[in-house]
C-alpha cells in the first residue's frame, strides 16, 4: 500500500525517517522536512516519490546515484550535510553522559580518495565486471565514474577489468580489488579469491600478473600476498617515505588524514615522550617524532616492519621505538607506558575500552583519542573521564565523503 510520509530527521547510516504510529519508517534518499509517497514494508520505505522536496535538495553528481549503495546523502547541501554530521557526534557523546566543545566538521573535497574496494563479478556476457554493491543488495553496479575517487583510480578501471577476469577463475569467487594509490602508482590487493579448491591456478596467476604489467600496476598481491612487485608502493607520513605493506592499512583520503594528524601534533606540543598505539605503518607516528621521541605498537608485523624501515628515510626525527603488539589481549600497562605524557591511539572500529582502561591509570598528561566510529569512542572517552581527564574538544572529519560516516579526533588533558 502507499503511504504519504513527512520526514522528520536522518537516521545514523544516513536514510530519512519519517515518524508513524507504528514506529520509525527508514526512507533512503530524502531530507529532513520532505513529504513522500512511498511503498512501507517492514519499516522501511520503497519506490520512494518526493512529492515535497526540501530546500536542501541539490542536484547528485554521481551517474550511479541512487542505485549504487556508496553515496546515500550526494542528494543534500553542504551545510546541513557538515552539520549533520557534527550532530551524530554530539548524540554519541551525549548517550554517555559527555558534553564538550565539537568544532565544524572538516570537510573532504570530492576526488580525493585514494582507496577504493572494487567488486568483481562476471557479467551477462560472461565478462568481468568492477563495480559497487547496490543499495540493500549483493547485486553490482558497474562503474564508470566516481565523483569521491582520485580520478587515477577511475581511469585505471578498463585495465583493472583484465586483472578481475584472471582472479574469476572458480565459480564460487567473489573476489574484491582494494585499490590503492601511492607515490609508486597503483597498489592492487585482492581478497576473496575461493581457497579451498586451492586458489588460483598457475595459469591464472600468469595471466593476473600478465595484466597488472599491463596495467602498469606497482604491485598484485592476493589476500596480502605478493604475487608481482613492479615498484615497492610507498607512501609518505610527514618527513618519512614508509614502504606500503601489501593490503596493510592505510587512512582512504590524505587530506582528512593530514586534518587528523595535525591536531594530534598540536595537541602533544611540550610531550617528552609520546605513546603512538595502534600505530599501523606509522601515519602518526612520524609526525609525533617531530615533537618527541615516540614508543610506537602496533598488531600487525607487516606494519611495525614497514615503520621501522620508513625511519631511516627521515632526517631530524627524535627517536622511535617501535613494537609488534596485540593491544587488545595485551595492552599497555602503566608500567609499560612509564615515561609517556602524552598518548595517541587510533583503534579500530570495535574502539579500546581495555586499552583506555590502562591509559586512564598512566601518567599520561594528555590523551589524543582518534576514531572511525563515535560510539566506541564516546564509550572510551567515558573510561577516561571517569578517570579524571577532561574531554577538551572533538573534531569531526568527514573522511568518507556523502556516506553515514564520520570520523574524529578527541584531545584529554587532565
Amino acid at each position: 500500500m502507499t503511504e504519504t510520509l513527512t520526514i522528520s530527521h536522518i537516521g545514523g547510516q544516513g536514510d530519512g525517517v519519517a515518524r508513524t504510529d507504528r514506529g520509525p519508517v527508514y526512507a533512503p534518499l530524502t531530507l529532513p522536512g520532505e513529504t513522500v509517497q512511498a511503498t512501507v514494508r517492514d519499516g522501511r520505505a520503497e519506490d520512494v516519490r518526493i512529492l515535497t522536496p526540501s530546500a536542501d535538495r541539490i542536484a547528485p553528481v554521481s551517474p550511479q546515484y541512487g542505485d549504487c549503495g556508496g553515496c546515500s546523502l550526494q542528494h543534500w547541501a553542504a551545510a546541513p550535510y557538515l552539520d549533520w554530521k557534527r550532530d551524530q557526534v554530539r548524540l554519541a557523546l551525549a548517550r554517555e553522559g559527555i558534553e564538550t566543545e565539537i568544532e565544524p566538521t572538516v570537510a573532504t573535497p570530492p576526488g580525493s580518495r585514494r582507496r577504493l574496494a572494487l567488486h568483481a563479478r562476471r557479467g551477462p556476457d560472461g565478462r568481468a565486471i568492477l563495480g559497487f554493491k547496490a543499495r540493500r543488495s549483493w547485486r553490482l553496479v558497474p562503474i564508470s565514474a566516481c565523483p569521491v575517487a582520485d580520478p587515477r583510480l577511475v581511469a585505471a578501471i578498463p585495465a583493472l577489468k583484465a586483472v578481475a577476469e584472471a582472479v574469476l577463475e572458480h565459480p564460487k569467487s567473489a573476489p574484491s580489488l582494494h585499490v590503492t594509490w601511492t607515490l609508486d602508482g597503483l597498489d592492487v590487493d585482492v581478497t576473496g579469491v575461493e581457497r579451498r579448491s586451492g586458489g588460483l591456478s598457475r595459469d591464472a596467476q600468469m595471466r593476473a600478473i600478465g595484466a597488472a604489467a599491463d596495467a602498469d600496476l606497482a604491485r598484485l598481491s592476493l589476500a596480502g600476498e605478493t604475487l608481482v612487485m613492479a615498484r615497492q608502493p610507498r607512501v609518505a607520513f610527514g618527513p618519512a617515505v614508509v614502504p606500503l605493506p601489501a593490503g596493510g592499512f592505510l587512512q582512504a583520503v590524505p587530506q582528512a588524514e593530514a586534518a587528523m594528524v595535525d591536531r594530534a601534533v598540536a595537541a602533544v606540543q611540550g610531550a617528552k615522550r609520546i605513546a603512538d598505539l595502534f600505530c599501523g605503518a606509522g601515519t602518526f607516528t612520524f609526525p609525533l617524532a617531530t615533537v618527541a621521541p615516540v614508543l610506537a605498537a602496533d598488531a600487525s608485523e607487516a606494519g611495525i616492519r614497514a615503520l621501522k624501515a620508513g625511519v631511516a628515510s627521515a632526517s631530524g626525527l627524535k627517536p622511535i621505538t617501535a613494537q609488534a603488539r596485540d593491544l587488545f589481549r595485551r595492552p599497555f600497562s602503566p608500567v609499560d607506558l612509564k615515561g609517556c605524557d602524552a598518548v595517541v591511539f587510533d583503534p579500530p572500529r570495535a574502539g579500546a575500552a581495555e586499552q583506555s582502561a590502562q591509559i586512564a591509570q598512566s601518567g599520561a598528561a594528555v590523551v589524543v583519542g582518534v576514531s572511525c566510529n563515535p560510539t566506541t569512542f564516546a564509550r572510551d572517552a567515558r573510561i577516561l573521564i571517569d578517570a579524571g581527564f577532561g574531554l577538551e574538544r572533538v573534531t569531526p572529519v568527514d573522511q568518507f565523503l556523502w556516506s553515514g560516516h564520520v570520523e574524529l579526533v578527541g584531545v584529554f588533558r587532565r
